[in-house]
């Protein structure tokens, strides 16, 4: 037998011993099993989160592709259209209630109150989704909120 042997056999004697003890081997077990237990579940729980992550990575990434490769399937009729653009401004202007969106065979009309900062992102975001066909802009374009009720509170995009 090797010294290597015979320390591990006196390190397993003695955990054994530490572990059965009549008085607190009980103790001891249990504090190890719940130990391990809350290790389990942490590292459960992190390749979980790790893997949702991983997963909607990959989905942004595949939605890009499809993107950039024009394989959007374009919205089923106008009002699906219409409903996709009024949620994006929800993304790009602080006030979306005072825009109006109409939307006739692709062709979108956007009317209402929008401050000056916030309009040159807002129609070429737009014109670039699927589906949109021409852009005709025929909103009020303000400096600032001034005395605007429609253009009042708000956040920012």
């Amino acid at each position: 037998m090797t010294i290597l042997n015979r320390i591990a056999t006196l390190a397993l004697g003695a955990t054994a011993m530490y572990y059965f003890d009549p008085q607190m081997g009980r103790r001891r077990r249990a504090q190890l099993c719940d130990t391990l237990n809350a290790l389990r579940n942490d590292t459960a729980d992190c390749l979980l989160s790790e893997g949702k992550q991983a997963a909607d990575h990959v989905r942004g990434w595949t939605a890009s592709a499809r993107s950039a490769m024009d394989l959007d399937e374009p919205p089923a009729s106008d009002s699906q259209l219409a409903e996709r653009i009024r949620a994006q401004l929800g993304r790009l202007v602080s006030h979306p209630g005072a825009i109006t969106v109409d939307v006739v065979a692709g062709d979108v009309s956007l009317t209402g109150h929008i401050l000056a900062a916030e309009h040159s992102a807002l129609i070429p975001a737009v014109a670039a989704m699927a589906g949109v066909r021409r852009v005709d802009d025929r909103l009020e374009v303000h400096d600032s909120a001034g005395n605007t009720p429609e253009l009042q509170g708000g956040t920012g995009p």
